[in-house]
């Protein structure tokens, strides 16, 4: 044998075991689909906090890499029409996760990117299908709970039926399933009329540069809801059996 040839049988053997090394550790993707409550934020619109921006501090960064690409103002139908669905379908690899959250938009069926609860479930219905045909895991989530109350203390439930579409869709197709809205709803509860106002972007004149007279949106996060948010998540995460458990560690103290 060459001496040539001999090196080619020593090196190719000893990459591609680097090579499938490499692909055992590398880490495994959570791409977060969805709407405003979950997206990232610009620096001009904080302290306005998207949920999905909290959740990589709960896990093992070498382990678990999130990758966040909710958008403000988008539904399931205007999320795949923009080309955003394909672009996370595109870079799915094997053993990826894709959490998928809508509603919010879905539910304003008199825009032009609002679904009805059927259109709704459809889209979802799509998502589902093909994050698997990529042998990735995708997993529904209800959408949050807005800061309603009624006149008697009462919280007001905004999303009707959209909710429940997950929740029927999840059990039909054996989805893994996080109910963000009842569990949302819950720590709202918790917190009562007044003090759940610090789980939003509830600012006072002067109380931020990025918004000098003020403003009162019970949508959108503060960081202390986003990070309650996060918490819902992780919580149903720790109740599932899938890999992604082992790879849980301490969130930030939520107050």
């Amino acid at each position: 044998m060459k001496p040539l040839s001999r090196i080619a049988t020593i090196v190719l053997p000893v990459a591609l075991v680097a090579t499938l090394a490499f692909r055992a550790f590398a880490p495994v993707t959570i791409y977060l689909a969805g709407d405003s409550t979950m997206a990232p934020k610009e620096a001009n619109k904080r302290p306005e906090t998207g949920w999905g921006e909290e959740l990589q501090s709960c896990f093992d960064p070498a382990a678990v890499r999130i990758v966040n690409r909710a958008v403000n103002g988008r539904s399931t139908k205007s999320f795949v029409s923009e080309g955003r669905w394909k672009a996370i379908i595109d870079s799915l690899k094997p053993g990826d996760y894709v959490a998928i959250q809508f509603g919010h938009n879905d539910e304003k069926v008199e825009t032009p990117s609002g679904s009805s609860p059927e259109v709704y479930t459809e889209n979802l219905s799509r998502f589902v299908d093909e994050v698997r045909e990529k042998d990735a895991t995708p997993i529904l989530l209800t959408p949050v709970a807005r800061r309603k109350w009624s006149d008697d203390f009462r919280l007001v439930d905004t999303h009707g039926k959209y909710p429940d579409a997950v929740y029927a869709l999840a059990r039909k197709k054996k989805v893994p399933f996080i109910d963000m809205h009842r569990n949302s709803e819950r720590v709202l509860e918790k917190y009562g009329p007044d003090s759940s106002a610090a789980l939003f972007l509830q600012l006072k004149p002067g109380d931020s540069p990025n918004y000098p007279t003020g403003v009162a949106d019970n949508t959108h996060f503060s960081p202390l809801g986003a990070r309650e948010m996060a918490g819902i998540f992780v919580d149903g995460i720790r109740q599932m059996s899938f890999g992604l458990r082992p790879q849980l560690r301490s969130c930030p103290a939520r107050p």
